[in-house]
């Protein structure tokens, strides 16, 4: 089977396995999952859940948290760990964002890169589910699982798998699958103790048929 085979079939497998995939981390507004992404680097989303809404109820809009001092920002997220360079990259993210687009965030991957604090990753996020947009988020459980499936081979840094994605997976399902992948690599494909035997995609993947 060919990689964009294999891609085409996981993609199958798992939409019927999880139909109501979505983003994990809870938000209303665009620049309020990117102060979320920025959060959950090095923390759990639930965490990231629990303190955003501390934050919001104290700086409820994008023009309150760019005027907010760095310090004020640090006392609510410091739980997630951190918390002077998140703060930090918060504080300028915002700013840029009021100054330079009137309280909207940007809705290109060129313009997104140009805020602070914002990677790929993030920048794929925001395109996907908050614009609609092809997108492919390499997070953890996805090249995790990107590897160990065969869709990418001993490919681990999230550029040049999101470069491989590209390459056999449609780009309307890419953000879909993504989110699929970070349920499946939570529910089954767990890192630490994976449940091979109950996998759906046992019989295509490259780890799960050696199992």
């Amino acid at each position: 089977m060919t990689k964009k085979k294999l891609a085409l079939e996981v993609i199958e497998r798992l939409k019927k396995e999880y139909p109501q995939s979505h983003c994990t981390l809870a938000y209303d507004k665009a620049w309020q999952l990117l102060v979320s992404v920025r959060l959950a680097a090095q923390c759990t989303d639930k965490r990231v859940d629990e303190i955003t809404p501390l934050l919001y109820e104290k700086f409820p809009t994008v023009e309150a948290l760019a005027a907010a001092p760095v310090e004020e920002i640090e006392k609510i997220v410091r739980p997630c760990g951190l918390g002077n360079s998140k703060a930090r990259d918060i504080s300028a993210c915002m700013k840029v964002i009021h100054n330079e687009y009137g309280d909207m965030v940007p809705d290109t991957m060129e313009e997104l890169l140009k805020l602070p604090g914002v990677g790929r990753k993030s920048a794929n996020l925001v395109l996907g589910d908050v614009y609609g947009k092809p997108a492919i988020v390499t997070d953890t459980h996805c090249i995790r699982l990107c590897n160990l499936i065969g869709l990418v081979d001993d490919i681990k840094e999230p550029g040049k798998v999101e470069k491989e994605l590209w390459k056999i997976v449609p780009p309307e399902e890419g953000n879909d699958l993504c989110h699929r992948f970070v349920d499946h690599g939570r529910a089954v494909c767990i890192a630490r103790r994976p449940q091979c035997a109950a996998c759906c995609l046992k019989d295509i993947c490259k780890t799960g048929k050696k199992d």
